[in-house]
């Protein structure tokens, strides 16, 4: 597959797909007798591995590191610190999507007390003495 092809694909710009390969976010990729790139299945797994990890906050660098332990892995045994990296990202990741949650949490009672806040407020009910304190709200 070319690279047009490849970059359609995963609704990516060939820029991308080449800067990817330069910085090694993905292995090189093979080229054909004329010299263009001809995606394969591999390449493919590693694009759509990189766009996924990417989309998840995943560093450029951490990318780079886990592509460059994948090429290496024939010269020595680096299945461990493959998968330490992405052990290390799942937890950021698991880091975040709490955070995510909990603001998602605060989003969704201040939209189901709004009304009620609104009618306190207009009321006289809410001074600075009379305040709700969100972080201490019940879950």
């Amino acid at each position: 597959m070319n690279i047009k092809k490849a970059a359609d694909m995963f609704e990516l710009t060939v820029d991308t797909l080449r800067y990817y390969e330069r910085v090694g976010v993905i292995p090189p990729v093979h080229r054909n007798n004329s010299g263009y790139r001809d995606y394969a299945t591999n390449d493919l797994n590693w694009i759509y591995l990189v766009k996924s990890l990417r989309k998840a906050g995943l560093s450029i660098e951490s990318l780079i590191e886990f592509s460059t332990l994948a090429q290496l892995r024939e010269k020595q045994n680096v299945e461990e610190a493959q998968k330490r990296v992405l052990g290390d990202q799942l937890q950021q990741l698991d880091n975040k999507i709490a955070e995510m949650n909990e603001v998602r949490d605060l989003l969704e009672y201040k939209i189901n007390t709004y009304d009620e806040h609104i009618k306190k407020f207009k009321a006289g009910e809410v001074d600075p003495e009379n305040i709700e304190k969100l972080w201490e709200r019940k879950k």
